[in-house]
């Protein structure tokens, strides 16, 4: 029987690349994002294998309301992948409160909302794994970026105990610059910008041996988490992004 996965922030970046990935090997994959077409080109090339569940995972009612709608077409989930969050690259500038607000929303109560919604269905799945993937690094304040990735990393690592004890494995993806933890043996070229797609193979041969933690190497965190507006610019580096001061989105909640 087919491996069932939930994946949120399917629209764009590593999401997009790890759902592409999921489906062509012919898992059954229910989609989390609020970009719908995105969802909805999904279903049209992988037809009978997508269940499209969008919504505003900030919003707890609407998460609980996903988990109804997958209780009722599946009654359970092997994986869940939480990929839905987003960073900020605003180095330099002043932080006001609204984006903190806005950050906390986004990486830590959209996770919190959907490993409670996501527990009770991998309690009823073939061999259960959640995959928490942290914020990349967020250019705030270095005190602000140090607290969300801390916070996110703790909303993960508190769950942890709880998941053993039903049998359900965790693994926390932390993404970061530093190409070290990759070995040349991976075969994976780390001289090379990482596309969205390499990422994702790489990080899905990761999960099979269902690691407490791993790390995801990446030169350029714009082609994985893309900037809104970088379509077709091919400015992947860090430094644009932060001279430019705009928001990339690590799969919208």
């Amino acid at each position: 029987m087919a491996r069932k996965y939930w994946l949120t922030g399917a629209s764009n970046g590593l999401g997009a690349a790890l759902a592409e990935a999921i489906l062509q090997a012919g898992a059954q994959l229910a989609v989390s994002t609020r970009v719908a077409p995105s969802c909805e080109a999904l279903s049209q090339r992988y037809p009978g294998q997508v269940l499209m569940v969008p919504g505003n995972l900030t919003d707890s009612q609407t998460v609980r309301e996903i988990g109804q709608r997958l209780a009722q077409e599946w009654g359970a989930l092997d994986t869940v992948i939480i990929n839905a969050g987003t960073a900020e690259y605003v180095a330099g500038q002043p932080t006001d409160n609204a984006l903190i607000e806005y950050l906390i929303r986004s990486n830590l109560l959209a996770a919190s909302f959907c490993i409670e919604t996501a527990r009770p269905l991998l309690r009823l799945g073939d061999e259960p794994h959640l995959v928490g993937i942290a914020s990349p690094v967020t250019y705030l304040r270095a005190s602000h970026a140090e607290g969300d990735g801390d916070a996110l990393r703790h909303v993960f690592e508190s769950a942890r105990a709880d998941l053993a004890c039903e049998e359900i494995d965790l693994t926390l993806v932390t993404p970061g610059f530093d190409n070290s933890a990759i070995s040349l043996d991976d075969g994976f070229s780390i001289m090379a910008g990482w596309t969205a797609e390499t990422a994702a193979s790489y990080l899905l041969a990761q999960l099979s041996s269902r690691p407490h933690e791993t790390a995801l190497p990446a030169a350029a965190m714009s082609r994985l988490w893309p900037l809104p507006s970088s379509s077709g610019t091919g400015q992947d580096d860090v430094a644009i992004c932060q001279n430019r001061g705009q928001s990339p989105i690590k799969g919208q909640p």
